[in-house]
């Protein structure tokens, strides 16, 4: 596969705990399937670990795996906060503000390192707070940058995907696809409420993931349609 710019994708979820990062390293690993060039970014990430003096984020060094560039895991994550809490609350416990200008200006550095395919994954859903009067929905926003909505099958996935889904058109950016992803072996009715999504949301289906703990980025990746998403303006 070829792409004829480099292109770049926000992650965000439906919920906390949906599946972005599985999603967001299973379109990085389908990328490199594809044999495109891959880069990464978690901007911000909570509940953190020390790792030989450093905070690192599992979620960040999933992705890290999936990135072909030779990136640190600082231009990865750039923001490492140490409890697992909404990422505002987190940074002040850190003795940190966080602040969009300062997020933009990392993910505009790793734009600048023009992957063929860059995945940024967000923290939570579509409105995170940073602060008092900003939100992680203002990075993607203030870098006009396409939407992937990750749905976490289960009950109310409905009403949160419409909501999030009006929320990023509303701060005009476009929805370029949406993943479903299911979160337990035996939610009722999985198939009608998959089938409401599909006929609901005002973008195209790019995969169903099923309830298999064990599968790699690598196998759900094979279950992502990449070429969808690549071959549109967005």
């Amino acid at each position: 596969m070829q792409v004829t710019k480099p292109k770049a994708f926000f992650v965000t979820g439906t919920d906390t705990e949906v599946g972005k990062s599985r999603v967001a390293a299973s379109l990085l690993a389908a990328a490199r399937q594809a044999g495109l060039s891959t880069a990464a970014l978690k901007p911000v990430a909570s509940g953190c670990v020390e790792i030989d003096g450093q905070l690192r984020n599992e979620d960040a060094l999933l992705l890290s795996q999936y990135c072909s560039l030779p990136l640190s895991y600082d231009q990865i994550n750039p923001v490492a906060l140490r409890l697992a809490i909404a990422p505002h609350l987190a940074a002040a416990n850190d003795g940190r503000r966080l602040q969009l200008d300062r997020l933009v200006g990392f993910a505009r550095g790793m734009l600048m390192q023009r992957a063929d395919v860059t995945i940024m994954e967000g923290a939570g859903g579509w409105r995170v707070p940073l602060n008092s009067h900003e939100f992680l929905s203002g990075l993607p926003a203030a870098l006009n940058m396409p939407v992937i909505l990750v749905v976490g099958l289960k009950l109310g996935c409905i009403n949160h995907a419409l909501l999030t889904a009006e929320a990023v058109r509303r701060d005009g950016l476009p929805l370029a696809g949406w993943v479903a992803n299911h979160l337990s072996a035996d939610m009722p009715a999985a198939a009608d409420n998959l089938a409401t999504l599909r006929a609901a949301l005002p973008a195209p289906c790019l995969g169903e993931l099923p309830w298999a703990p064990a599968d790699t980025p690598d196998d759900c990746g094979r279950q992502l349609d990449l070429a969808q998403l690549l071959t549109t303006d967005t």
